[in-house]
């Protein structure tokens, strides 16, 4: 069975180029975005947040 694939917005990019900086994107792409641990969760959503508000 196939995935489902939907256009990607700018906050799935930002998340991901995040992802990437971390070091992270390889195990994301391995294991899926819910094997992440709390940790690594917070710590992109932190850093998502930190240029949400510098754009601002």
């Amino acid at each position: 069975m196939f995935k489902k694939t939907k256009a990607l917005t700018p906050h799935d990019l930002l998340k991901i180029e995040i992802a990437k900086e971390l070091g992270l994107w390889e195990k994301i792409e391995e294991y899926g975005w819910a094997e992440l641990t709390a940790v690594e969760s917070g710590r992109i959503g932190g850093l998502m947040t930190r240029r949400a508000r510098e754009k601002s």
